[in-house]
């Protein structure tokens, strides 16, 4: 299972991207709306509570500051993998240095500026590792690709 948490509402539309990749392999997923700026608590629940509740992964999606994904990794020790956003005056890449430069002892996984669907397909390959159902779906479609 794979929690998503996006930074803001007006992030949604990496959300619909990621879950549509999730629904094609049969991932189960939540997504939820929270802010590490401006809901610093309920972040830390969404978080703290990931791997009680069952969940494998978190990928977390923020754009100008990102601290989201970092924040998230701080409670956690389930694999985070971080969305950096453009939109800003930097086009992201203030979003993709401040994801990228976890401090040691506190990784996140980084895909491109606006890379929903890898971020998704790198949380596929991590749950395919104990799911050979999962792993199968995963090899056909990387076939896909091959020429």
């Amino acid at each position: 299972m794979v929690r998503i948490i996006l930074g803001s509402k007006s992030d949604i539309g990496i959300g619909d991207q990621i879950k549509s990749m999730l629904d094609d392999f049969g991932v189960r997923y939540d997504l939820h709306i929270s802010s590490a700026h401006r809901n610093p608590e309920q972040t830390k629940l969404l978080a703290s509570e990931a791997e009680i509740l069952g969940y494998q992964v978190i990928i977390a999606a923020a754009g100008m500051a990102a601290h989201l994904p970092g924040v998230i990794a701080s409670y956690t020790i389930l694999p985070v993998i971080g969305v950096p956003l453009s939109g800003s005056a930097l086009s992201g890449i203030d979003s993709l240095y401040s994801v990228v430069q976890m401090p040691t002892g506190i990784p996140v996984a980084t895909v491109a500026v606006d890379g929903a669907k890898n971020a998704a397909i790198l949380a596929i390959e991590i749950l395919a590792l104990s799911d050979p159902g999962l792993k199968l779906k995963l090899q056909s479609y990387r076939q896909s690709f091959v020429s």
